[in-house]
């Protein structure tokens, strides 16, 4: 469908799982998208927000994914002739024939929606969208649209937490679609891992899809599946120049293993090596000689891992090929790596190897955040880190837990109550800023009504806690960011928002978490960021509050 608007010549393709059509939502809200017909009421102006109620993971901010899909899916909603035959059959043959008419009729062209940018840092309560439109036709968008924001945002905030903990200067590896919760979960999690700071996937899907670079190289299997060097047929490489040819590598590489094992700095630490081992590193050297990084923990680390790769390796320097390095997947990381590079180190200065000390180590094995706090608490020398079940399945939280509310209808606030505070919804349309300080950090988001003047840069305005009484602050705000933007114009004449390459979005979210004050990101005991509302929308909360509540009786 063709967006309305400036832009509307730009036509969106749908989502990118196919299975995201009209049907992908709750029996109910089909019922009452027929009781609301039924009513007359289907084409009454209603608003919702989308947002959640509390930081995942016990942190204290959450990154925002998934609006590109959701965008997406209101861009190409209609309802085919199939989708229309299967809700008659599920809903009782009491309902009329005019509401299948006018579910033929849906489309999303009279929908707006107002989102924050994909990729932003995002706090609770604060709406990540508003959708507005007839009442009926957003209805039946809430469950899709939280199945695309809740399992998005979850695990780009738990990959942001990840990187936040290993630090900028590791690669992280995504390495979880063995363990992902079914094909969507494995390709949307390389995309939200990527999104939320991660370096690269083993994901060969995602990596088609999402433009995604792809890591990978062997496994244990690959390693154990040979005897011996004998069974290498063709054991010719030419140079990376192609000046010579080496017509028997394996001689080679064993050459340089037995000059290891005598060397002045590295004799006694290893005796006979795996040669299956050995002959496995060769074979994979033979067909990657520009991407050799092998698996070194089959049988030994350091008495046989180690000294084979580095035998490997110094054949292919010999040919002008450069290793990549090694993985890790199992034993004391720390150790281990630390040891791995004395080794190395020991290579590049006892035989004159420029840069050889500085080969790339990588890090697996059912890593997490506390793994890799453990990790930088000790000491290690790990370059990368592959991640998987932990990250991509959100091991540590399981939803992210968004609602979808009802805060206006035919320009009338709603509230919805709770005995619960926390449950509480803010009514009416609202608009959302974020103010920063003089340092540049975000100080606190602040929601106001639609009609109320915007904060301005050096004007003192008062931010309240939206149930809290004494809970307030004065703020002279250096800079004002207003939070949501139009991504999908309706029929209000705006400009539809860009939605930008998956590259740019995930340079968003690092960009927004470097604008963090570092106790709002620390893992133990985090700072709460500050979410209010203006003391006129207050007032207004409290007002409608009191006005909706039932007044009990004491007899």
């Amino acid at each position: 469908m063709e967006a309305n608007g400036p832009n509307a010549s730009k036509v969106l393709d749908g989502p990118t799982n196919p299975m995201v059509t009209p049907l992908l939502t709750d029996l109910y809200q089909f019922t009452m998208a027929y009781a609301y017909w039924k009513a007359g009421k289907h084409n009454e102006q209603a608003v919702f927000d989308l947002y959640f109620r509390k930081n995942p993971f016990g942190g204290e901010y959450t990154v925002f994914a998934g609006l590109e899909e959701c965008i997406r899916l209101i861009a190409n909603f209609r309802f085919t002739e199939d989708e229309i035959a299967f809700v008659r059959q599920s809903l009782p043959s009491s309902c009329e024939d005019g509401f299948y008419d006018y579910l033929r009729g849906i489309n999303c062209s009279d929908v707006e929606v107002y989102a924050a940018s994909e990729g932003s840092v995002v706090f609770p309560k604060v709406p990540l969208m508003r959708v507005e439109g007839p009442v009926a036709v957003v209805q039946l968008l809430e469950t899709p649209f939280l199945n695309l924001i809740n399992y998005a945002s979850l695990v780009a905030t738990n990959a942001a937490r990840h990187r936040f903990v290993a630090g900028k200067s590791k690669l992280l590896l995504e390495f979880g679609l063995r363990r992902a919760q079914g094909p969507d979960g494995g390709v949307g999690a390389s995309k939200y891992c990527y999104l939320g700071g991660f370096d690269a996937t083993s994901n060969v899907a995602a990596g088609k899809l999402f433009g995604i670079p792809l890591r990978g190289t062997h496994s244990h299997a690959f390693v154990s599946s040979f005897m011996s060097p004998d069974e290498i047929v063709d054991k010719s490489l030419r140079s990376k120049d192609g000046s010579t040819t080496c017509e028997d590598f394996v001689n080679l590489a064993q050459t340089w293993l037995n000059k290891i094992k005598w060397s002045t700095s590295l004799h006694g630490l290893f005796g006979e090596t795996n040669q299956s081992e050995l002959a496995a590193f060769i074979s994979y050297a033979l067909a990657f000689p520009n991407d050799f990084l092998a698996l070194v923990d089959t049988y030994d680390v350091m008495r046989s891992g180690i000294p084979n790769f580095c035998a490997v390796a110094l054949g292919l320097n010999d040919l002008g090929y450069k290793a990549g390095g090694i993985r890790l997947d199992s034993g004391d990381l720390a150790y281990l790596s630390l040891e791995s590079r004395k080794f190395f180190l020991a290579i590049e200065k006892e035989f004159e190897v420029s840069g050889f000390g500085k080969m790339s180590i990588t890090a697996s094995n059912d890593l997490n955040e506390e793994t890799l706090d453990a990790l930088n608490k000790q000491g290690h020398e790990v370059d990368a880190f592959g991640i998987g079940t932990n990250v991509v399945t959100c091991y540590s939280q399981a939803a992210l837990g968004c609602v979808f509310k009802l805060v206006e209808i035919n320009n009338q606030p709603r509230i919805k109550l709770s005995e619960d505070v926390s449950k509480v919804s803010i009514p009416c349309k609202k608009r959302c800023f974020r103010l920063f300080g003089k340092e540049g950090y975000g100080l606190v988001d602040i929601m106001t009504g639609e009609n109320e003047p915007p904060p301005k840069v050096g004007e003192r305005i008062l931010c309240r806690h939206p149930f809290s009484e004494s809970k307030r602050a004065y703020v002279v705000p250096q800079r004002v960011e207003e939070l949501l933007k139009c991504y999908w114009p309706g029929n209000s004449g705006l400009k539809r928002g860009d939605l930008p390459p998956l590259k740019e979005i995930r340079q968003r979210c690092i960009n927004q978490l470097e604008q963090m004050r570092s106790d709002h990101m620390r893992r133990l005991n985090p700072t709460p960021y500050k979410v209010s509302v203006s003391a006129k929308l207050y007032d207004f909360i409290h007002f409608l509050w009191l006005n909706e509540a039932p007044v009990g009786e004491l007899e």
